[in-house]
């Protein structure tokens, strides 16, 4: 269905959840590693669970359900990094993220940088929705839904302000939450 995604598909495995983190798609490394978040922006996204939870990424992968956005590595943008997927890549696999949610029926949804976040809500500057808690709707089930940033080595935002602060806003509403308590 998408001519320039790579195989193969990367899951995170069945865990029964009610929290459900969705990534953009997996990396070049990620295939390999048959995992998502397993290499750089990985490193980095459990060391913020680490530090605001007191959970490892053992016990992440093991206690919350790990989407995303596309299954497969979009490859490489000529200008450098990883390519975004294209809306009609998006598309092709809502159904997969759709079902997901239906069957697990979360109660706390942490989509992960910005095409993770715009399948939520209307994707703002990140300064407008980090940090903050919001309650959705989607397909009859309601959920609450807690943004972070994406956790890439590229992107300088998390590491400077007002992005370190609101990170950290964003972590403590997760550790705090019902939800990713009972589970973690």
């Amino acid at each position: 269905m998408c001519p320039r995604m790579h195989p193969s598909v990367v899951s995170g495995g069945a865990v029964v959840s009610k929290v459900v983190l969705v990534g953009q798609a997996p990396g070049d490394k990620e295939p390999k590693l048959g995992r998502p978040f397993a290499w750089t922006a990985g490193k980095t996204l459990f060391r913020w669970f680490n530090e605001a939870a007191g959970i490892s990424e053992a016990q992440f992968r093991a206690s919350i359900y790990m989407a995303a956005v596309c299954r497969c590595f979009p490859g490489k943008n000529p200008a450098g990094g990883d390519r975004v997927p294209s809306p009609e890549e998006v598309l092709n696999c809502r159904a997969w993220l759709d079902r997901e949610l239906a069957i697990l029926a979360p109660e706390l949804v942490i989509p992960v940088g910005k095409l993770a976040i715009e399948q939520f809500i209307p994707l703002q500057k990140l300064d407008q929705i980090i940090g903050k808690t919001f309650t959705i709707t989607r397909d009859g089930h309601c959920f609450e839904l807690i943004p972070l940033p994406h956790p890439s080595g590229a992107s300088p935002w998390h590491r400077m302000e007002p992005g370190k602060t609101l990170l950290k806003a964003a972590l403590e509403r997760i550790a705090k939450h019902e939800a990713f308590c009972g589970n973690a």
